[in-house]
């Protein structure tokens, strides 16, 4: 009888090294530890996918509301990793970490510190909570605050590691830009829309710094030309930095972010930018030098702090003009494919499965939809909260999270 189960556990791991290994092909990114964590802004490798989400036969009436809680303001999305969950929030004068249960949502640890700030004029509406999310990485969480400051936390127990001073001069539109990393390094545009900035996730010291000072947008890490790199937008550009030594690699000039436009999104070796309009670029390595060409670029759509998704050779994603409309484009040529209905929402944020999109718009509405290339198929629309929701969704199997002005709820699709 030893020897059987001691036979079934030898055949157990090794079809557990195996699907490690498959997933691992796939592109599971390395900070998270298996398949259902939300490891990071905008998922595993930054694109805007769910993880783990397996549509169910049959879409239900309304989502399974399992618990709510009060964690405090702010726009950051919830991370999950394993059977916690960590929220970033402005509670009274403080900046709070806190670490939650998953199942039940209570409270397993928080980690404050004190941060006066006060919203410009033109961003009073949006509060004084932090915009940034967290960053998880080789045990570690990583923030930016409103205010430009950035910290590292002890995962399992909330201890601050490092923390920078706050700056002299607080950022004006607040400080959103959502840490990357890889190599030992923590990436961000931090202070008040800094360079963007490599430190060391032990200690804090900064390594080097690349570009000029950037906007809101996150940085996204990815292989161009077999080359690891970061690329990111700058107040003049998008740059690509290698990694892990800060060396410039390629600059494009572009300008179209300065309205609160989004992060880079990849799609194989071209990079696609979206503000005031929306551009396509490919960086290429010939002859011992970069070069960056201009694969297409349309005015038919903008974005204002929300961020496209690539599924297949489509670009979905929501627009500001006419109110707010959904959108999709070909990615192989910039050709608008279909424009949703009119005022639908102020913002929206999206997120992709292999054959769905998730738009989650600022007034607590979750739509769900087909990838349709011909026009906007809804599946679904469920309420999911009675205030704003500008925070990203993070989506982890069949467990939605959604942050809300004050509060975190967990929904399951049953």
């Amino acid at each position: 009888m030893a020897r059987e189960k001691r036979a079934r556990l030898t055949r157990l791991t090794s079809l557990l090294i195996v699907m490690c290994t498959a997933v691992g092909a796939l592109g599971v990114s390395p900070f998270a530890q298996n398949a259902l964590d939300y490891p990071q802004w905008r998922g595993q490798t930054r694109d805007g996918a769910a993880a783990g989400f397996v549509e169910p036969g049959a879409w239900p009436q309304a989502l399974k509301r399992l618990w709510k809680v009060d964690v405090g303001e702010g726009y950051a999305t919830p991370l999950v990793i394993g059977d916690v969950v960590y929220v970033f929030t402005r509670r009274d004068e403080q900046e709070a970490v806190t670490a939650l249960d998953a199942a039940t949502g209570r409270q397993r640890w928080q980690s404050q510190y004190p941060v006066s700030y006060t919203p410009s004029q033109p961003t009073k509406v949006h509060g004084a909570g932090p915009k940034a999310t967290p960053l998880f990485l080789d045990g570690k969480l990583f923030t930016q605050g409103i205010s430009g400051i950035v910290s590292a936390f002890d995962a399992a127990s909330g201890k601050r590691l490092w923390q920078t001073r706050e700056p002299v001069e607080h950022p004006f539109y607040s400080a959103a830009s959502s840490p990357a990393g890889e190599h030992g390094l923590m990436l961000v545009h931090p202070g008040n829309y800094e360079a963007l900035t490599a430190y060391d996730v032990n200690d804090g010291m900064v390594k080097w710094t690349a570009g000029d000072g950037g906007f809101f947008m996150s940085p996204l890490i990815a292989t161009l030309e077999g080359t690891r790199q970061v690329v990111t937008v700058t107040q003049s550009g998008v740059i690509g930095v290698a990694i892990p030594d800060g060396r410039l690699l390629w600059r494009f000039p572009w300008s179209g972010g300065g309205n609160g436009g989004s992060m880079p999104v990849l799609d194989g070796q071209t990079i696609i930018v979206a503000g005031v309009g929306v551009t396509a670029i490919r960086p290429s390595y010939r002859d011992g030098a970069w070069t960056v060409q201009t694969l297409w670029e349309t005015k038919d759509v903008a974005t204002y702090l929300s961020n496209p998704v690539v599924i297949g050779d489509t670009l979905f994603g929501f627009s500001t003009r006419n109110s707010g409309q959904f959108y999709a484009i070909d990615a192989r040529d910039g050709k608008v494919l279909w424009l949703g209905p009119p005022r639908e929402a102020t913002n929206s944020a999206v997120v992709k499965t292999d054959n769905l999109l998730f738009f989650l718009n600022d007034d607590g509405e979750l739509i769900v939809t087909r990838a349709s290339r011909e026009r906007l198929d809804v599946v679904a629309r469920y309420t999911v909260s009675d205030t704003s929701t500008w925070a990203q969704p993070a989506i982890s199997g069949n467990r939605i999270f959604i942050k809300d002005t004050n509060t975190l709820t967990l929904w399951t699709v049953d």
